[in-house]
């Protein structure tokens, strides 16, 4: 099981920086391998800066039910497994979390 780090986390991923109800993705750091609730609580936690991930990896995971996902799901829009709807607004950061490689 994967888990979501961040700052004042809910049990869907939610931190400080990003709680409506729809924020609930951690995104992969490539450095760390770790996924955060977002870039912000990842360089306030760790000792680099947060790393796009590869948008043919699996960069996302669901805060709502664990399911790991590659970028062109998580573009849809809603997790493929439980089908939450993601925060639509995040396609404003995209190229903080994923690269084209």
């Amino acid at each position: 099981m994967y888990k979501i780090y961040g700052k004042g986390l809910d049990k869907s991923g939610r931190c400080y920086h990003y709680h409506q109800d729809n924020d609930i993705v951690g995104l992969k750091c490539s450095t760390c391998q770790k996924y955060f609730a977002c870039y912000k609580c990842h360089d306030e936690m760790m000792d680099h800066n947060f790393a796009a991930c590869d948008k043919n990896s699996h960069p996302v995971i669901c805060g709502q039910c664990g399911t790991i996902s590659n970028f062109d799901d998580y573009a849809k829009g809603c997790c493929p497994q439980c089908h939450t709807v993601f925060n639509p607004n995040c396609h404003l950061h995209w190229e903080i979390y994923f690269t084209e490689n």
